[in-house]
C-alpha cells in the first residue's frame, strides 16, 4: 500500500459514529438508511461503483466504471465528497484527481488489491537499481504502471519519465514509451504487459520477467539487455483462475459461442479467446452482440452475473469462465454495513475513512496520469 494518509479510520473523528453500531445490521435495514442518507445529502456526494462491485451496494452508484473513469466523473461533478465503492488504489486516484476542496472516501480500509501490492516502491526502487548495474535505466527504460498501482509508484513513473496506463490504452502507451526509450518496466501485472505486447509484435522471447524477490529480478545481464519489456512478476488472482482447459470444455458444448476474456488473464487464455478487452469493452461487445448470442466471460463474477441477467430477455447466454466460484475478495469486502456507516457519518457532517495522498506524491502522480491522458 502507498504512503498515501487513511484519515481518519473507523476510530475517526471526534463525535463520528463508531462503526461497530452498524456491522450487524440486517442488510435491508442498511439499504434504506444508506438511501434516505444519499437523499438528505443530494448533490454534496457523489458514489462512484466499479463493474467488480455487488450489487447490493452498486445499485447507490451515481456513476459506474473503471477506475480512471469514475474519477474524472467525480473531478467533474459538484459534489464535496466522492465515495469510492472500489479498492484503495482507486480512491487514490480519485484524490489525486479530484480538486482540492473535494474528499474522497474508502467504506471499508481493507479494501484493497492482491495486485497491486505485488509491486511496492521499495521493490521498485531496488528494481530501478540494479538495471543500473546492467544499462542506464532513465536513458533506456520507461516505467509503465498500470493503473491498478499505489499513489507512490505512479509518482515514480511521474519522476522517471514514465507514464501510467488502463487495460484499453495499453498499446498506445507502450507505443509512446518506445518513441521515449528502447525499453519498458511494466509493473505490477506481467499478464497485461505480456498480452499487449505481443499484439504489438514483441516476441515473446524479448519479453522477460522480473522476479523481485531474486538478485537482479532473476534475470542475466544479457536477458536484460535483449529484453524489449521487463515484466514485473505480479497478476490477479480473480484472472489467475481461468484456464484454457476451461475454454476448450466450453467450446465442446458450446461450438457457435464466443469467448471474451480481460488482458489481465493468462496469455495462453487470450490466445485462446475470440475477444479480449477491458472491463467496458467486454461489457460493450457482449450488449452490442445479436440476439442468443452465447458468451463465455473471463473476468470477475460479479460483472458476469450483471451481464447475465441484463441481456438474458435478449436470449443472450453469458457464462463464468472459472468452474469455482471466484469472485475478488478485497472488492467484496465494500458491504452494506460499511456504506451505511460512511453515509450517516457524512449526513451527521462527520468524515470517515478519508483517503488523502501527500501533496508531492500526488503531484509527481499526476505527472504520470496526465502523460497517459495526452497520449491516449
Amino acid at each position: 500500500m502507498s504512503t498515501s494518509t487513511l484519515v481518519p479510520q473507523r476510530e475517526s473523528a471526534a463525535g463520528a459514529i463508531p462503526f461497530d453500531s452498524y456491522a450487524r445490521l440486517p442488510e435491508e435495514e442498511c439499504l434504506s438508511r444508506i438511501a434516505a442518507a444519499k437523499a438528505k445529502l443530494g448533490k454534496r456526494v457523489v458514489i462512484l461503483g466499479h463493474h467488480y462491485q455487488q450489487d447490493h451496494v452498486f445499485q447507490f452508484a451515481d456513476f459506474s466504471g473503471d477506475s480512471l473513469k469514475l474519477s474524472r466523473n467525480a473531478a467533474q461533478s459538484e459534489a464535496e465528497y466522492i465515495v469510492f465503492l472500489g479498492v484503495h488504489f482507486m480512491a487514490e486516484v480519485a484524490d489525486i484527481l479530484s480538486r482540492p476542496e473535494q474528499i474522497s472516501i474508502l467504506p471499508d480500509l481493507s479494501a484493497g488489491c492482491s495486485m497491486a501490492d505485488m509491486a511496492t516502491l521499495p521493490k521498485v526502487n531496488r528494481c530501478w537499481r540494479e538495471l543500473a548495474e546492467v544499462l542506464n535505466p532513465d536513458e533506456e527504460v520507461t516505467p509503465v504502471t498500470y493503473i491498478n498501482s499505489a499513489a507512490d509508484l505512479k509518482a515514480f513513473c511521474g519522476e522517471h519519465g514514465g507514464i501510467v496506463c488502463t487495460s484499453s490504452n495499453a498499446g498506445r502507451i507502450l507505443d509512446w514509451s518506445f518513441a521515449r526509450r528502447g525499453k519498458v518496466l511494466f509493473f505490477p501485472d506481467q499478464h497485461l504487459g505480456r498480452n499487449t505486447g505481443y499484439r504489438m509484435g514483441i516476441p515473446l522471447e524479448r519479453m522477460v520477467l522480473w522476479d523481485p524477490d531474486q538478485p537482479m529480478g532473476g534475470l542475466t545481464a544479457e536477458q536484460i539487455k535483449q529484453a524489449k519489456i521487463i515484466l514485473w512478476k505480479g497478476f490477479c488472482s480473480v484472472h489467475q483462475m481461468f484456464t484454457p482447459q476451461q475454454i476448450t470444455a466450453w467450446r465442446a458444448k458450446h461450438p457457435n459461442g464466443k469467448v471474451i476474456s480481460h488482458p489481465e488473464s493468462s496469455f495462453e487464455v487470450c490466445q485462446l479467446s475470440d475477444y479480449v478487452g477491458s472491463t467496458e469493452y467486454i461489457i460493450k461487445t457482449v450488449a452490442d452482440s445479436a440476439p442468443g448470442t452465447e458468451w463465455l466471460v473471463g473476468t470477475e463474477l460479479n460483472l458476469v452475473n450483471r451481464l447475465a441477467n441484463q441481456f438474458k430477455a435478449e436470449g443472450k447466454t453469458v457464462q463464468f469462465m472459472a468452474t469455482t466460484v471466484c469472485m475478488c475478495s478485497t472488492m467484496a469486502r465494500i458491504d452494506p454495513q460499511h456504506l451505511c456507516w460512511v453515509m450517516e457519518n457524512l449526513a451527521a457532517g462527520h468524515v470517515v475513512n478519508r483517503i488523502t495522498v501527500p501533496e508531492r506524491e500526488a503531484e509527481l502522480a499526476r505527472v504520470a496520469l496526465q502523460r497517459m491522458l495526452d497520449a491516449s
